[in-house]
């Protein structure tokens, strides 16, 4: 059997913390800034934390689980 490929994407989009937790960037910062309040984009330049609903179906992309 061939090995089980990572989702290319996925790999580039998130990261793991030490504790096994799944770090990812804050969407709606790429473009259209003018609008948008200097409060509202310093905000979504820190990274958080992936849901922990989200948590499985990133885990099986990244094939950690």
């Amino acid at each position: 059997m061939p090995k089980m490929k990572t989702n290319s994407s996925a790999k580039k989009r998130f990261k793991l913390t030490g504790t096994g937790k799944i770090k990812r960037k804050h969407a709606f910062k790429s473009h259209i800034l003018t609008k948008k309040t200097k409060k509202r984009k310093n905000a979504l330049t820190k990274v958080t934390l992936v849901h922990k609903a989200d948590e499985n179906n990133v885990k099986t992309m990244l094939r950690i689980k």
